[in-house]
């Protein structure tokens, strides 16, 4: 592809953060795009995420649900029960991701359909 077609950033991007580098610092992790998923159709407790992540600890669940959560992309809402009750949703924030989340969906089917 000929250089003159790249799209250049603006000058004023160059002192401030640049806002895709924001967006990857937000969904960046190897899970947090799956839970954002896992949680685009429903409110789900964290045992019942952990089921659906085989493959996932606890703690590495756990610390990605928290920096979700510190990105405002997920509420946790813990009920006073015995035993505790947590559960995780999208927060509006959250949802506004989600084009992008299924936009990337239609791009891997593509993908793996053209490869």
């Amino acid at each position: 592809m000929a250089r003159s077609l790249y799209i250049q950033p603006p000058e004023e991007y160059e002192e401030e953060i640049c806002p895709v580098t924001k967006a990857q610092d937000i969904i960046a992790g190897k899970w947090k795009i799956i839970i954002l998923w896992h949680l685009s159709t429903k409110t789900r407790r964290f045992n019942e995420l952990q089921r659906l992540l085989p493959n996932i600890s606890k703690g590495i669940l756990t610390r990605q649900l928290r920096e979700l959560e510190e990105d405002q992309m997920v509420h946790r809402e813990v009920y006073k029960e015995v035993p505790p009750k947590v559960e995780y949703s999208l927060t509006p924030l959250g949802e506004s991701f989600l084009p992008i989340l299924y936009s990337m969906g239609d791009w891997s089917k593509k993908y793996l359909k053209d490869k």
